[in-house]
């Protein structure tokens, strides 16, 4: 007797009967690397295949189509109106196909997966160690870290490249994403170790104007902060150079360029004791926060919503090692507390 008798049988869901029969999972990973790295080479490079056989991959998927996948700009290629729409099929199939994996992984009682990570610039500082703290505790995940700056990260989420992204402020003007803080990110004023403003108190951002500066790039969080700072009071700073590396700054800072304004987690290897030297200045810290931030459209992988509760707990660790790297920050985040306080009861 069959399994079904002819009275319960339920058809099945719409099935794309024609792409079954013509295209191959292995066709459409090839044209999603060749979309999401812009280049037929970088795509065999990441997938170990010639690009010959890149090359025959998308044209058997684009003759299954009928229609052409990508047009030539100069040497560059980018996907046509139709490669578009089979780009975001694709990444929501290998997204429904990667939940589907870490399901069966987890009725094995194993727990398997793939995280992807987009983080800002400054993040790279300490995101290695939460997702070493995070490894530990579930050793079969695999591990795709992405560094770069504002800009880059902002398109990363609409082109919904990653799993999460850590930034230093949620772009929520910019994009429809929630936003979750879980660390504190307090930006400083740095000086050279043997500048003359160290040790002294409350320094007028004034002053700190008539010293050389060095910017973070354009396109940097922590440059657009810093700018804002200033111009509350009517100031551009000294620009001497610009820089889009913070190590490059402080070592510019270390020798005698200028002063500059980062996040204090890029002092966390020397601490506040090194050859850079956090000043008193008035109106900071700034006191920012990370955000670990997805579109609100997102489904979540398994993994996904596990590093992001992960994080989420590590909070409380977090903050103790920022105020280990610079005692200082305790007294400055209980003076913010207090003032929320205050506010809150006038309000």
């Amino acid at each position: 007797m069959p399994p079904y008798s002819e009275q319960s049988y339920t058809p099945p869901a719409a099935m794309p009967d024609y792409l079954i029969r013509h295209a191959t999972l292995r066709q459409l990973q090839v044209f999603e690397a060749i979309v999401r790295l812009g280049s037929f080479t970088r795509a065999a490079e990441e997938l170990f295949l010639t690009q010959p056989t890149v090359s025959m991959q998308v044209k058997k998927l684009a003759d299954s189509l009928g229609l052409p996948l990508f047009e030539h700009v100069g040497r560059n290629v980018r996907p046509t109106e139709a490669g578009l729409e089979l780009y975001q099929s694709c990444r929501k199939v290998f997204e429904t196909l990667a939940n589907l994996e870490m399901k069966v992984a987890d009725l094995k009682g194993i727990r398997r997966g793939r995280l992807r990570l987009g983080v800002i610039t400054t993040a790279k500082y300490f995101a290695p160690e939460v997702l070493g703290e995070f490894c530990k505790q579930f050793p079969g995940i695999e591990v795709a870290l992405k560094v770069s700056n504002r800009d880059r990260i902002i398109e990363r989420i609409n082109a919904s490249e990653d799993d999460l992204y850590i930034m230093g402020q949620a772009p929520a003007d910019q994009l429809n994403v929630e936003a979750f803080p879980f660390a504190p990110n307090p930006l400083v004023v740095m000086a050279p170790r043997d500048h003359p403003l160290v040790g002294q108190k409350n320094i007028p951002l004034s002053r700190i104007a008539q010293e050389p500066f060095i910017l973070r790039e354009p396109g940097s969080g922590i440059r657009d902060t810093t700018l804002k700072v200033f111009d509350e009071i009517g100031m551009r700073p000294s620009v001497r150079m610009e820089l889009g590396s913070n190590e490059a700054i402080k070592h510019a800072i270390v020798g005698g360029l200028g002063l500059s304004v980062l996040s204090l987690h890029t002092l966390t290897l020397e601490g506040p004791d090194g050859p850079v030297a956090i000043l008193d200045v008035e109106n900071f810290p700034i006191l920012r926060q990370w955000y670990i931030v997805l579109p609100k459209s997102k489904e979540l992988s398994l993994v996904a919503e596990a590093f992001l509760q992960f994080a989420l707990d590590m909070e409380p660790r977090m903050r103790k090692h920022m105020e280990s790297v610079w005692p200082n920050l305790a007294k400055h985040l209980k003076k913010t507390k207090a003032s929320a306080r205050q506010r809150n009861r006038k309000s």
